[in-house]
């Protein structure tokens, strides 16, 4: 069974129509989807045996009788000429070849955005595909279900300079939080936007403010190489993709520090362990000047986690907001970072939100399931203390 690259196109497509977030394609076994947080196998979506909507089924009934090649399971060379099929571009392959894995986009015209990674597994090829939306969502209708959220975001995102973290593990929605502050700036002030990411997920068109968006392999080496150019390119916003070393790390708080506004993700799940996450990644001779950089840059973390929605029309985000206020920089300077919690607990009048009380809110307001609210709280106790006081 060979499949040509209009086919994967067809199945990119259907994972659009059903909602699915992501699409994995393995050694093994059928095609499998990412369907409101579960993974569940093509074939048996069609034959109603995986517990989604009929509609559902009968989408996919639909699609496997007209391409039946993604009924069986995948073969290594199967997915080995999928694989050279999106691997297109040299510097595509190159990469593939030299770390095992490359992250890509694609369009399908009036369909959606995919980012893609293609790497190796136990010898073989195996493809990762994430859905994005065609529209870069608003913070009012991402967070439409939190008080004062969408506010504090909007504040944050108009600042004049300082480090702002989103934070979460892979899959989060991370990237939309972003881009969805970047679109705030772009309509609202004069500035300088430059992006890296790796790859560019969602396109910004110019708007009040420039905006020029690097791809990390081809427009620039690395983010660490992407930061310090973007110095010499006079940004006012910058936004770095994700940190993932001290190098990276270092040149974002130098350029907090010298009066840029800088955005970023790291992948922690609360806001106190971004702090510490950033500290711990420098010598431990270093580590205490880092400290005083980041109480003197550190603006805000927001930490989010997506959870199944209670009607089973998607997933929702659960946020923390951690506010920088002097308190909190004066806990970040005396390292005394395990009293941030605490610090949130307290300061919903500076626009913090504990994930906990987040947690709460969705469920008191009919969005999440109780069970799942407790499955993600930081501290199962508090949350029930805030369902009982606000219930």
């Amino acid at each position: 069974m060979i499949l040509v690259l209009n086919e994967i196109e067809a199945l990119l497509r259907f994972i659009v129509d059903i909602g699915a977030s992501d699409l994995h394609l393995t050694a093994g076994i059928p095609p499998v989807v990412r369907l409101q947080g579960r993974l569940i196998k093509l074939p048996d979506m069609a034959a109603g045996t995986a517990g989604t909507l009929e509609q559902e089924a009968i989408k996919a009934r639909s699609f496997l009788a007209d391409y039946p090649g993604w009924e069986q399971p995948l073969t290594p060379e199967t997915i080995g000429t999928l694989g050279e099929s999106l691997l297109e571009e040299e510097r595509h392959r190159q990469r593939f070849l030299e770390k095992g894995s490359v992250d890509l986009a694609c369009s399908l015209k009036g369909i959606s955005r995919f980012r893609l990674n293609v790497y190796r597994q136990r010898g073989t090829v195996a493809l990762a595909a994430r859905a994005l939306a065609r529209d870069i969502p608003s913070l009012d209708g991402l967070f439409s279900f939190y008080h004062d959220l969408p506010q504090t975001l909007k504040r944050l995102a108009l600042l004049p300079r300082g480090l702002i973290l989103v934070t979460g593990p892979t899959g989060s929605g991370k990237s939309t939080t972003l881009a969805a502050m970047v679109d705030w700036i772009n309509k609202q002030a004069e500035r300088h936007i430059i992006t890296l990411e790796d790859p560019i997920e969602y396109l910004h068109r110019h708007g009040k403010s420039i905006v020029n968006q690097r791809e990390v392999g081809e427009d620039v080496e690395s983010f660490a190489e992407g930061l310090r150019a973007a110095l010499r390119e006079d940004p006012d916003v910058i936004l770095v993709g994700e940190m993932r070393d001290w190098e990276t790390m270092a040149t974002a708080i130098s350029a907090a520090e010298t009066g840029h506004l800088v955005l970023s993700t790291l992948h922690t799940r609360t806001a106190a362990d971004a702090v510490e996450r950033i500290i711990d990644a420098f010598p431990p001779h270093q580590q205490q000047q880092i400290r005083i950089q980041m109480a003197g840059v550190l603006e805000g973390v927001i930490s989010q986690q997506l959870l199944p929605r209670r009607d089973d029309s998607g997933r929702v985000a659960a946020v923390e907001v951690l506010v920088a206020t002097p308190a909190v920089r004066a806990l970040i300077r005396e390292g005394k970072t395990h009293q941030l919690p605490s610090a949130i607990q307290t300061g919903a009048r500076e626009g913090m939100l504990p994930m906990d009380k987040a947690l709460a809110q969705l469920y008191l307001a009919g969005i999440v399931e109780r069970e799942a609210a407790l499955e993600r709280a930081v501290d199962g106790e508090i949350l029930k203390r805030f369902i009982s006081r606000t219930g």
